[in-house]
């Protein structure tokens, strides 16, 4: 059966997300967006997404109007939560501490800061429940968590003569999806602050800005 634009267009999508997710690399999305925009057929149409997982595998639907998620918003987390933690808390006294990369975070995860700071990264970390909770104390001191956009985040701590605040640095791609691990804050600070980032990694921005880029720059020029 001969493919339509709108057909392509949706195995374009797909293959932006997987790029986006790191799962192909630049050349090779390059390679099978090229091969997308010449297909002619379902047939050509088909092998381009079969090896990327759900929802990436999008051809066997592709006469319907599903919609795509955006890129960057389906994880598999089922890969990500389980297993013991590797770290459930940290300390600084006139110092600091460092938590991110591919680490564990525990179920329970205490941070405190005096005269010092900590960094709590989460946006590579694997998790050992699906719920985590992160309590933040910082007096006369300084704590920064990062989380990515596409969990369930929720943000409650008090801030005397200092700051608790949650902000949101890079764009929404959507709601989180139902299985992404739901991450509690809280705390105190005290003429000290808390500061809670909603933010992609480096690598993460990047591949969202190839893609960005590559749409922009598709061969029907729209």
């Amino acid at each position: 059966m001969r493919a339509s634009d709108a057909e392509r267009e949706r195995v374009a999508e797909t293959l932006r997300e997987a790029m986006a997710e790191g799962r192909l690399e630049m050349d090779e999305f390059e390679q099978r967006l090229d091969a997308t925009y010449k297909a002619r057929t379902h047939g050509e149409l088909e092998p381009i997404v079969r090896d990327l997982p759900v929802p990436g595998t999008a051809v066997a639907p592709v006469g319907t109007s599903s919609p795509v998620r955006a890129p960057g918003t389906s994880v598999d987390w089922s890969r990500r939560i389980g297993g013991p933690a590797t770290s459930s808390g940290g300390f600084a006294f006139w110092g600091g501490f460092s938590r991110k990369g591919r680490w564990t975070v525990g179920r329970e995860f205490t941070a405190f800061a005096m005269w010092g700071g900590g960094e709590i990264d989460l946006r590579e970390a694997d998790f050992e429940q699906r719920e985590i909770v992160i309590r933040c104390f910082a007096i006369m001191g300084g704590l920064q968590v990062k989380v990515p956009p596409n969990v369930h985040l929720h943000v409650n701590g008090i801030g005397v003569m200092g700051g608790f605040d949650e902000q949101t640095k890079d764009a929404d791609f959507g709601e989180p999806a139902p299985d992404a691990p739901r991450v509690r804050v809280t705390g105190f600070a005290l003429m000290g602050g808390v500061g809670v980032d909603r933010k992609w990694n480096k690598a993460q921005r990047q591949r969202l800005k190839e893609a960005e880029r590559l749409r922009l720059e598709k061969p029907d020029g729209s």
